[in-house]
């Protein structure tokens, strides 16, 4: 049994509240919002109705400045109804996107968008990664030129989560190419739908995950407001940086509920099916494998619920999300192919909900950061290898 201090009795009643909304206002749409391959706004309307969206925001924002706790648990509900798109949207707009607003917005701007992120009125994306660029943000492409009141932006955005729905995006530009080091000449700028220049070319079609709009993007002589950058020029990879613990740490929670949850199905379809006139779960080839995603996913557990605490109690939690990252996006898949293979043919049908498990895992090693990206890190904060 969990003893994390984030759980508290308002959380835990906050879950039940979730997970009736999801009962009644998501899991009967969900199959066709996979087959459309995005997600009403609708769905958005009404998380923002009940609160369910940025609720840590606060009041004055729109928010009903809840913990971070809240956050958890609308990330592992998400998670454990099997649809992970929609857990990612969800995410990149309330515990990614977002808190660079919450940090870097004011005056009029904030006024206009923070309250309508919260009601589902506007939805965000962040412009990170670029065809040459990815874990390697320093190495960004997309230029940002200073013209009188504005930058006229040019470059190319891809794999956008939220890209083709989005109402804001957090664009991440060079404001100077010559900057050295590069990542010194990195700035954010508030971009807004509708803005001439700014092409949402296509929604990308992925392997998994398919609820959830992908997009590439172009930006052709975009002229976006000098009031629109977000905090000061040339600081854009340090804030990047800051927050890019907090997305970590948000995949790292979807990876922990992705691995329970097919689990769970897995150890419910052992029990039922059978072979040679007895449970597949009983023969010990099966069991052992079983047992042992069991015992490593339930270590998975106190180990995420730590670091959430820690992270809730403002310490520095690089080390250890990057581990929470790796090791249990890692774990998601190892559990997903363990329950293909234990499904036998059945696995490889689509009708099966292991089946889009499997899919909708995969991604978790390669964004925010590959996990190779993630080992690189830890090792040189061992000391192995240049910083």
């Amino acid at each position: 049994m969990t003893t994390a201090k984030y759980l508290t009795d308002d959380v835990t009643a906050f879950r039940e509240a979730f997970r009736g909304f999801l009962a009644v206002e998501v899991v009967p749409h969900l199959e066709q919002w996979e087959r459309d391959r995005r997600v009403p706004r609708e769905f958005w309307l009404a998380m923002g109705r009940n609160g369910f969206l940025a609720p840590w925001l606060k009041e004055a924002d729109g928010g009903s400045e809840a913990g971070f706790g809240f956050s958890v648990i609308i990330q592992e509900e998400l998670g454990r109804i099997g649809f992970m798109g929609l857990q990612t949207g969800v995410s990149v707009h309330s515990d990614v996107t977002v808190p660079y607003l919450d940090q870097l917005l004011s005056g009029e701007l904030r006024a206009e968008w923070l309250p309508k992120c919260a009601t589902g009125e506007a939805l965000t994306a962040i412009g990170m990664t670029e065809p040459g660029a990815g874990s390697d943000l320093a190495a960004i492409r997309t230029t940002a030129v200073r013209d009188g009141d504005a930058y006229v932006v040019n470059g190319q955005k891809t794999f956008i989560s939220n890209g083709i729905d989005c109402d804001l995006i957090v664009l991440v530009v060079k404001t100077d190419a010559k900057a050295d080091p590069p990542h010194s000449g990195i700035s954010l700028l508030l971009v807004t739908d509708g803005t001439p220049g700014f092409n949402k070319s296509r929604q990308l079609e992925k392997m998994g995950q398919h609820c959830q709009d992908t997009a590439e993007i172009f930006f052709e002589d975009c002229r976006v407001p000098v009031a629109n950058l977000l905090g000061d020029e040339g600081k854009g990879f340090h804030y990047l940086m800051r927050n890019l613990q907090r997305e970590r740490l948000m995949i790292a929670i979807s990876a922990q509920a992705a691995a329970e949850q097919i689990l769970e199905k897995a150890l419910a379809y052992a029990k039922e099916r059978k072979a040679f006139g007895k449970p597949i779960g009983s023969f010990q080839h099966n069991a052992f494998k079983i047992v042992e995603l069991a015992t490593e996913i339930e270590m998975g557990r106190t180990f995420i619920d730590a670091v959430i605490d820690e992270y809730m109690d403002g310490e520095d939690i690089t080390r250890r999300v990057s581990m929470a990252k790796w090791w249990l996006s890692d774990l998601a898949n190892k559990t997903a192919y363990e329950a293909v293979q234990l499904h036998g043919g059945y696995g490889y049908m689509q009708e099966y909900p292991v089946s889009r498990d499997y899919t909708d895992v995969r991604v978790l090693p390669i964004y925010a950061g590959s996990n190779e990206i993630m080992k690189l890190i830890l090792a040189r904060m061992m000391g192995l290898g240049e910083r």
